[in-house]
Formats: C-alpha cells, sequence, structure tokens
C-alpha cells in the first residue's frame, strides 16, 4: 500500500493539528511538553489515520489494535486527535488539565475514550503491552498491541525487563516504537544516560529492529511502520524512530529547554505563525 496525495494531505494537517492545538493547550494549563509533542507528530498521524484498526464509535471494541503511551507526558499532542476521530467532544479539548477534566497532563483510562492505559512514571508501559499481548493471542484476536516510548524511557530498568519478556514468547503482535528526538527533561540523553547503540540492544534481546531514519517523513513514516505491523512478524518489532524534538518551530528544534515550557503571548502568536506558515 501507498500514500496518495490526498493520503499526505490529510496525514500533513492531522500532524499540524497536534502541533497547534499542543501549543493552545499549553496556553490554558499554563505548561507543556511542546518538544515531546511536536516529535511525534507524523507518527501519530500516520499510526491513527491509516494503520490501527479502530473504532471511535465502540472504543471498547474488544478486536481493536492498542495503543499505549509509554511517554505519557505526551498525551496533549493526542487527545486532539482522540476528539478530532469523535472519541469525544471536541469542546473537552478546552478544559485541559482544569479541575474535574478528563484531560489530564498524563492520560487516564478511566477518563477518556480512547485511551488504552494509564500512564504517569516513565517505562511501565511497555510492561502492560507485553501482558495485553499475552492475553491477545490467549483469546484468539487478531489485534496487535503499539507501545510509543521514549528514548530517555529506555533507561529504564522496567523496559528491558518487558523487552526479554516479549522476546520469550515470541509475541509478533508486538510493535515498540522509540521515539529517538535525543532529549529528555534535562538534557541531551548521551549525556544523562547514553543508551547507544540502542538497535543492537533490542536486537541481542530477540527483537526485530526497525530503523526509522526521518520521523517526519510521512511516506517513510507509512512504509516502516505498516512493515512492523502488517509485516506478518513472527517476534515482536522496534521501530527506532530518529525525529527532531520540538519540530516545526525553528526556536525550539533539538532543544532539551523546550522538552517542557510555555510561550507568553509574543511568542505564541510566532510560534502559529511559523506553525501555519506552509498551509494554503
Amino acid at each position: 500500500m501507498t500514500l496518495t496525495l490526498q493520503d499526505l494531505e490529510l496525514l500533513r494537517a492531522k500532524a499540524l493539528l497536534v502541533r497547534t492545538e499542543t501549543v493552545r493547550l499549553t496556553e490554558i494549563a499554563g505548561s507543556g511538553h511542546y518538544g515531546s509533542a511536536f516529535s511525534i507528530a507524523e507518527i501519530l498521524a500516520v499510526l491513527y489515520y491509516k494503520l490501527l484498526r479502530l473504532r471511535p464509535g465502540d472504543p471498547k471494541w474488544i478486536d481493536r489494535d492498542r495503543f499505549l503511551l509509554g511517554k505519557g507526558h505526551a498525551a496533549i499532542g493526542l487527545y486532539p486527535l482522540l476528539a478530532d476521530l469523535g472519541y469525544f467532544d471536541k469542546n473537552v479539548l478546552d478544559t485541559y488539565t482544569r479541575l474535574g477534566s478528563p484531560l489530564g497532563d498524563h492520560p487516564d483510562l478511566r477518563k477518556v475514550a480512547g485511551v488504552d492505559f494509564s500512564s504517569g512514571s516513565i517505562g511501565h508501559n511497555l510492561s502492560v503491552s507485553v501482558g495485553m499481548a499475552l492475553g491477545l493471542r490467549l483469546s484468539g484476536s487478531p489485534a496487535r498491541v503499539v507501545c510509543l516510548m521514549g528514548d530517555g524511557e529506555q533507561a529504564e530498568g522496567q523496559v528491558w525487563e518487558a523487552v526479554a519478556s516479549a522476546a520469550h514468547f515470541k509475541l509478533g503482535n508486538l510493535v515498540g516504537i522509540v521515539d529517538r528526538n535525543h532529549v529528555g527533561s534535562d538534557g541531551p540523553t548521551r549525556e544523562i544516560m547514553s543508551m547507544e547503540p540502542l538497535g543492537e540492544k533490542w536486537r541481542a534481546f530477540g527483537w526485530e529492529v526497525l530503523h526509522l531514519a526521518d520521523g517526519h517523513d510521512l511516506p517513510l513514516v507509512f512504509k516502516t511502520l505498516d512493515t512492523a505491523l502488517n509485516g506478518g512478524h513472527a517476534k515482536p518489532v522496534v521501530v527506532l524512530a530518529d525525529t527532531v524534538a520540538g519540530k516545526g518551530v525553528g526556536f525550539m528544534e533539538g532543544t532539551w529547554q523546550w522538552h517542557l515550557g510555555y510561550l507568553g503571548p509574543r511568542d505564541y502568536a510566532k510560534v502559529m505563525a511559523e506553525l501555519t506558515a506552509e498551509v494554503v
């Protein structure tokens, strides 16, 4: 399967939605994870609009694909897509992080339709994904499980226990994605805790490793994720996606300082203008 021009236009629009709504929702909250949400915008767009098998009108459909956001602080970029797809009313976005809102800084499966598992402390969701993939296989379901993690998250020991378990049980219905934007909340990942060579580590644990050289190139993102999800693998697959933190905003790109932050009114207008400059 290849992407048509209409597909590309749709996906570009949805990736832009992730970025512009992240900026808008951060304005409501007074703080937000710009860098982390921007780096996965194209990955989320491709998954939710082209590859995941979902029924927004039936969020508990037993054979739906499961998506878990290990880097749950980037949920600010996921919520707009869930609302756009119809999981909940778009007006709920305006309540982001406000008292009584279902939409917190991290997703809560008990409160947000379309969220398959909650997050908080980083590093847990791959373990949960292993359990889900095992359960789905035992039940005979064709559903797949996708877990999107950060590269800083790879320093968590629990991640590697889950990696070993998934390989042992040959979970071909499990796909991991590592967002390699190379920054964490307090510096470059290579300085905080280098986990390189990351591909060799995952391969040594028994996973098939796919490299996504540009996590913002939509045709390449689609091709790589399509191979991961639909390639008929007999063992779990991980996609190592090279991305740029803060992608789309010049002064944010590649910086750890904008992992979390807040734009003043002047910068808010500048950022929105830059993000929408190429939209005809």
